[in-house]
């Protein structure tokens, strides 16, 4: 069912060590996925670093391009995909969005949860999440089924194998303007 709203999914490689070493395990191009409810991605979030020098300090995070963690590393590569959605779905996201918002302080970054994808199984914990889980946990708790398997066991790697999923930008994060889109 699509509808006349959209929704972007970010899919991003700092190329920071920790990115590396997940890196070398999936040997997936991307390990950091963000939603984004404008098109310009003034509105996105995501479970990372709380603090652009700390990599150790994570959770909830509103993601900024000019001024958080992807400020720093100006040779991220992304990809921007959109999924349209209506705007009921789209009520619901911001809905649930909105818990996370309210309550972003005991909110952890679920290091444990990203093992168990390695061993395929799910690590979950009250009130923590890794970024793929997080953007997973939006969409199935607003009805919208990606995949048949849990949050806790969706990789960045599987929003870019998604059929439902358009492919609207790839490249360079710092280049991307919106109407720069892949046509």
């Amino acid at each position: 069912m699509e509808g006349n709203q959209s929704v972007f999914i970010l899919l991003t490689n700092t190329g920071t060590l920790f990115t590396r070493l997940i890196q070398g395990y999936t040997r997936a191009p991307y390990n950091h996925a963000s939603i984004s409810f404008t098109r310009d991605l003034s509105e996105m979030y995501s479970f990372g670093r709380k603090h652009p020098s700390n990599p150790l300090n994570g959770g909830f995070v509103k993601e900024d391009l000019h001024t958080g963690t992807f400020s720093k590393y100006p040779n991220t590569t992304c990809v921007i995909y959109e999924l349209k959605v209506t705007e009921r779905e789209v009520e619901k996201m911001k809905r649930v969005l909105h818990i996370f918002i309210r309550s972003r302080q005991k909110y952890l970054y679920n290091i444990l949860g990203v093992i168990g994808i390695a061993l395929k199984e799910p690590v979950e914990f009250s009130n923590s999440y890794f970024c793929s889980q997080f953007v997973a946990e939006i969409l199935d708790r607003s009805g919208i089924k990606l995949w048949n398997k849990l949050p806790a066991l969706v990789t960045p790697d599987d929003f870019r194998k998604s059929e439902r999923l358009e492919l609207i930008y790839q490249g360079k994060l710092n280049q991307y303007r919106p109407g720069s889109e892949i046509e």
